[in-house]
């Protein structure tokens, strides 16, 4: 049960939901320092612009893209009644979502690379 592709797509879509919500909860906070002064943002936006930062922008993108495409093909699935190819529909979701984190991710490493350089 638990090395199914149901039940690794069902914890993966839950992993990501959850991660969502953080990063929401987290992008609250820094979008409510500017509430405070200006130099309070400042200081925020200078510690969430770090390197640590932009390999955890990579793992957002991952758990968008995943969160992303998995529901699309809970619709088709759904909505179309296509079970008879679910495992494939997941492989291709997990393929397609990997496919654009590594394109994501690279161009954020090209700018950390240049951000860092210059």
């Amino acid at each position: 049960m638990y090395k199914s592709t149901g039940f690794i797509s069902f914890f993966l879509r839950r992993l990501t939901g959850i991660a969502l919500v953080l990063y929401l909860g987290m992008h609250m906070l820094v979008i409510g320092s500017v509430t405070a002064s200006p130099e309070a943002f400042d200081a925020t936006l200078a510690v969430v612009q770090g390197p640590m930062f932009k390999i955890a922008e990579i793992a957002l993108l991952a758990a968008v893209a995943y969160h992303a495409f998995d529901g699309v093909r809970l619709i088709i699935v759904h909505y179309f009644n296509v079970i008879d190819y679910r495992k494939s529909m997941f492989y291709a979701a997990f393929a397609v979502a990997a496919f654009f984190t590594a394109i994501g991710g690279l161009l954020i490493l090209q700018l950390l690379a240049a951000h860092t350089a210059g």
